[in-house]
């Protein structure tokens, strides 16, 4: 009877066991079960939403399909301004290359300023609201561009001031064309001396050397040569140095590809060259 007994327990010792073997594996299976579905769920992508931006490039119309998923149509429209139109983003800077053209910004310069105040609060503000694809590289060109159109409306301000009084020149951010701001502030024949090596300087970078010395000279036999000096020095000396220090954004390759880049693919339709 004792070994029966005995053998009774020893049973139910061991089912006990492996029952509790057997529940002690099952949180190990489920959270096994639970990473295999995590992982499986991070695996599934978002299906691509493909739309259509039409676009026009120099020579080509362009049909480009892009994933909605990643860039709305408005950041894709705005993008493309700001590569293709936005480019060359000028002023309303009066073309002074005349003597006619010097008096009369000399006339309208308070009108002139104005113009140019509204056209840069203007301008200013579309590249600011523009909503560009919100990626490192167009943020930065955005970024760019706002910084050359200050830059520009600093220059054209100066240079519609300098052409009544020069002496605002000698007090400008563009320190790299102090020279020019010195010469147009000091004597007449200095003026003249250096207006007539521009002149020189000039004529070898022209196709028609001769006649740009012709035009000197006749300016220079002239009862208004020092306003023809100033002129020419302000618009061709100190005016394209310091349009040199203007810094924007490249509008080279590397942006083209950068804009073709937000596409899925381009069909494009293009002229002969």
């Amino acid at each position: 009877m004792r070994i029966y007994l005995f053998s009774v327990l020893l049973f139910c010792l061991i089912n006990c066991k492996k029952e509790n073997k057997i529940a002690s594996k099952n949180p190990a299976n489920d959270s096994i079960t639970n990473t295999e579905t995590q992982a499986k769920d991070s695996l599934q992508t978002k299906e691509v939403k493909k739309e259509v931006f039409n676009f026009e490039t120099e020579l080509c119309t362009n049909k480009g399909y892009f994933d909605a998923n990643k860039y709305s149509k408005d950041e894709i429209q705005n993008t493309y301004k700001l590569w293709f139109e936005l480019g060359g983003v000028s002023l309303n800077d009066p073309a002074v290359f005349k003597l006619e053209d010097l008096q009369q910004v000399r006339r309208d310069k308070n009108q002139l300023l104005a113009k140019l105040d509204k056209d840069f609060a203007e301008k200013k503000a579309l590249i600011e609201n523009l909503k560009v694809v919100n990626t490192p590289y167009w943020q930065n060109v955005k970024t760019q561009t706002a910084q050359a159109l200050v830059q520009e409306y600093e220059l054209d301000k100066i240079k519609i001031m300098a052409y009544s009084d020069p002496s605002v020149l000698l007090n400008s951010k563009f320190k790299s064309c102090s020279h020019f701001a010195r010469v147009l502030n000091s004597g007449d024949n200095e003026i003249i001396e250096e207006w007539r090596k521009m002149r020189e300087q000039m004529s070898k970078k022209n196709g028609d050397p001769q006649r740009i010395m012709d035009e000197f000279e006749s300016r220079l036999n002239s009862s208004y040569k020092k306003d023809y000096a100033i002129l020419d020095l302000i618009v061709f000396g100190w005016g394209n140095c310091a349009n040199d220090e203007i810094q924007r954004p490249e509008h080279d390759e590397k942006m083209n590809k950068q804009f073709e880049s937000l596409f899925i693919k381009i069909d494009a339709e293009c002229d002969e060259p």
